[in-house]
């Protein structure tokens, strides 16, 4: 038998929990337009290492000093926010959008231990007060990937002090910013952090194949998002938590073979599973609780679950591979995709991705919010296929009665996409980096056109019926 696609100790009744919260769902229109709930969010999340520029002191900035980015770029300016985010917060007004998502830099707000920089917390304020000022709702993510170089020279999450340093970083932030914000994302994409720097080694610090190290790196991250989450709660008691979860359908290459089939459930319960099970039951899957030690005070810590999903990937088993526990992950080459990385395909572009990732996240009874959804394309030549039709998933799911409250795309600009630099292109709109010029993509008019009349038209659902192999 594969591994379990579900964890256990969610009940029907919690299940349940999380259906029949929007009532004012509502099937296609005569004329075929797709209607969202009053209150919808529509909205696009950045990270601050990728859009604010000249991050100059976490372990990303170092990591490309050392020439370890892929693409050979260099981040630079990014997309100029630490200067004057407010000019795409005026684009994002122009285009309909009432939510926005961005990450606070650890390493600018305190850049040495127990040092705290003002003038960098006053900026964040004017970023947030500038979303609000403009009817846009701001969500902060406290962890998106980065943090201080200091941290890192102490082993990062591994170190027994992360959780309690990290909730020294939460109250100060929440100190300096919660009457300009209610929503927080503890931390961005925990299970991608620790595979890609733990057992991938494309992400800092660059370590390969230590699995049991991952789910230690894992294990201090949850304590560090409990703490975070307590912390908040105890200086804004109706503050909204949650965190960033990356979901990814994995898909046996071959269903008719066992052991695919087997594979593609061992890597969905390790990469899906992990986090939400000790959020849902307090310990990690597959025994891993031995090297995570007693993770029972995580249990129940969030209030919505922030689904991250971009799309379909395959599995088989391969024997000569023992490294990436017997699975080899591959896109073929018929299915629809986005541009390729420095390492290859990313994943077929899924429009049902987003149905399957919120009906498995509706198990914790909590609203969901689809805080990130894309497509590398600098073309623009799938994104509004993927863009139409993922969201036609996700009014899908809401008549079946699960609690979505949001949808935001990744994302606005073309900004610096990690290790693949300026070679992948995410953006509603986009960004010359040398310039700075904004250029609206159809996708971005697109996107414009739903977020404005909280409905997608009819007309564009049979427009892009297709199956996106164009």
């Amino acid at each position: 038998m594969p591994p379990r696609r579900c964890f256990s100790g969610l009940t029907h009744v919690a299940a349940m929990a999380a259906r029949g919260k929007l009532a004012n769902v509502q099937p296609a229109t005569g004329d075929g337009d797709l209607i969202f709930p009053n209150g919808f969010l529509w909205g696009v999340s950045t990270s601050a290492h990728q859009v604010e520029g000249d991050n100059l002191n976490n372990q990303w900035s170092a990591w490309e000093a050392a020439g370890r980015i892929k693409s050979g770029d260099r981040c630079g300016r990014a997309c100029d926010w630490w200067s004057n985010a407010e000019r795409d917060f005026d684009l994002a007004q122009e285009m309909g959008i009432n939510a926005l998502r961005i990450s606070v830099e650890w390493s600018r707000i305190e850049p040495q231990p127990g040092v705290w920089d003002q003038p960098a917390l006053e900026r964040y304020r004017a970023i947030l007060r500038g979303l609000r000022q403009r009817g846009i709702r701001p969500v902060v993510s406290l962890h998106h990937f980065t943090h201080p170089l200091w941290f890192e020279a102490m082993q990062g999450f591994l170190a027994a002090d992360a959780p309690a340093l990290f909730e020294r970083f939460t109250r100060r932030v929440v100190s300096s910013l919660g009457d300009l914000c209610q929503d927080w994302v503890t931390f961005n994409e925990p299970n991608v952090y620790c595979a890609m720097g733990y057992a991938v080694g494309l992400f800092p610090p660059g370590r390969r194949g230590e699995l049991f190290t991952t789910f230690k790196v894992l294990a201090g991250i949850l304590r560090a998002h409990g703490r975070a989450y307590r912390a908040i709660h105890d200086l804004q008691p109706h503050g909204n938590v949650g965190w960033a979860h990356n979901y990814v359908v994995f898909e046996p290459l071959r269903p008719g073979l066992p052991f695919d089939r087997w594979i593609a459930g061992l890597h969905h319960s390790l990469f899906n599973d992990s986090f939400v099970r000790v959020i849902a039951e307090g310990k990690l899957p597959l025994g891993f609780g031995m090297v995570a030690g007693d993770l029972s005070e995580v249990r129940g810590t969030c209030d919505f679950v922030g689904l991250n999903v971009y799309g379909r990937l395959y599995v088989c088993f391969d024997p000569r591979k023992p490294a990436q526990l017997f699975g080899n992950i591959l896109v073929p080459k018929d299915v629809p995709q986005g541009d390729p990385g420095a390492e290859g395909p990313l994943a077929e572009a899924y429009p049902g991705a987003l149905k399957v990732a919120a009906e498995y996240a509706a198990r914790l009874g909590k609203p969901i919010y689809i805080l990130e959804n894309g497509v590398p394309d600098a073309q623009d030549r799938i994104r509004p296929w993927l863009l139409v039709n993922a969201l036609n998933e996700l009014h899908a799911a809401l008549r079946d009665g699960i609690d979505i409250r949001g949808y935001f795309h990744w994302t606005l600009t073309d900004n610096f996409e990690w290790n693949d630099g300026w070679r992948l292109r995410f953006g509603l709109v986009e960004l010359d980096p040398a310039t700075q010029r904004r250029t609206m993509r159809d996708s971005g008019r697109l996107f414009a056109t739903i977020a404005k009349h909280n409905r997608i038209p009819g007309e564009l659902v049979r427009r892009y019926s297709g199956n996106g192999r164009g």
